[in-house]
C-alpha cells in the first residue's frame, strides 16, 4: 500500500504542475455545474396547469411528470438533459492525466528508473489509475454538491430538487460516475503504454467520450430516456467493461518491451 501511495503522490506532484491539467480539473466542473443552474434561473417563472401543456417535452417524458404542473415538469425535463454533463466529468477530467502517465514519463526519461524498482506491475498501474481517478471523482461530486445547493437559490422548485435526489441521479453520480472514471483511466493507460507521443495518447484516449455523446444526442432527440432501468443496465455494463479493461491493461503492459522498444 505504501508503494501505491508513493506512486499516487508522485503522479500528483508532476501532473498538477501542468496548467492544462489544472484547467481541466477546475474549469469543467464549474462550467457543467453553472449551465443547469443558469437554465433553472431562466425558467424560474415558468407556469402551467399540466405537464401536457408543454409541447416541447417528448411523450416519453410524460411518465416522469405525471400530474406535475407544466412549469415544474419543464424544469425537471431541462435539468435531466444535463445529467449526462455530470457523467461526462469523470470521463473527460482523468483522460489527460492518465494518457500522460506512461508515455509522458518515457519522454522525460523518468519511466526507466521507475520500472527498474521492485514495484510490481499491479502496484504501478493501480497507483497511476488512482492518481487520475480520484481527482475526477472528487471534482464531479464537488460540482454536484454545488449544484444541489444552488438549485433553490436560483429558483428551482422543490419538486426539481426532489428529482435530483432520485435513484437515477444518485446512481449516475455516485455509482456510474466512478465506474466511468475507472473505464476512462484504464483505457487511457492502455493507449499511453502503446504509443510514443503524449499528444497522440491524449487524442486517442479521448475517443472514450464518443459513446456518451451518442447517448446525449439520443436523449436530446427524445429517443433515449435516462430512467432507472437504463441506469441500472448502464452500471452493469460499465462494471463489466471496467473489469475487462483492467485485465487487458495488465496483460498489455510489458515492462521489458517498454524499456527496450521506445528509443
Amino acid at each position: 500500500m505504501n508503494k501505491i501511495q508513493t506512486i499516487v503522490d508522485k503522479e500528483w506532484a508532476e501532473v498538477f504542475k501542468n496548467r492544462i491539467v489544472l484547467f481541466t480539473v477546475a474549469f469543467l466542473p464549474l462550467l457543467f455545474t453553472a449551465l443547469p443552474l443558469i437554465i433553472l434561473y431562466a425558467t424560474r417563472s415558468a407556469s402551467g396547469d399540466a405537464a401536457g401543456d408543454v409541447t416541447d417535452i417528448p411523450p416519453q417524458f410524460f411518465e416522469v411528470c405525471g400530474n406535475i404542473p407544466a412549469g415544474d415538469c419543464l424544469q425537471i425535463f431541462l435539468i435531466n438533459q444535463f445529467l449526462l454533463l455530470f457523467m461526462m466529468m469523470p470521463l473527460i477530467i482523468p483522460v489527460s492525466i492518465a494518457a500522460y502517465s506512461i508515455v509522458g514519463e518515457k519522454t522525460t526519461r523518468s519511466l526507466e528508473p521507475l520500472l527498474a524498482t521492485p514495484i510490481t506491475t499491479v502496484e504501478l498501474l493501480t497507483g497511476k489509475s488512482l492518481a487520475a481517478t480520484i481527482p475526477a471523482v472528487l471534482a464531479t461530486w464537488l460540482g454536484f454538491g454545488v449544484f444541489v445547493i444552488g438549485v433553490p437559490l436560483v429558483g428551482g422548485k422543490p419538486v426539481v430538487l426532489a428529482s435530483i435526489f432520485s435513484p437515477v441521479w444518485l446512481l449516475a453520480i455516485f455509482v456510474a460516475g466512478p465506474l466511468m472514471a475507472v473505464m476512462a483511466v484504464n483505457f487511457a493507460i492502455i493507449v499511453s503504454s502503446r504509443v510514443t507521443d503524449p499528444r497522440v495518447a491524449e487524442q486517442t484516449a479521448a475517443v472514450i467520450i464518443v459513446p456518451l455523446l451518442g447517448i446525449l444526442f439520443g436523449q436530446l432527440a427524445g429517443v433515449i430516456v435516462l430512467n432507472l432501468q437504463f441506469m441500472m443496465l448502464a452500471v452493469g455494463v460499465l462494471a463489466l467493461v471496467d473489469v475487462g479493461l483492467i485485465y487487458l491493461g495488465a496483460r498489455l503492459f510489458q515492462r521489458e518491451t517498454i524499456l527496450t522498444k521506445w528509443k
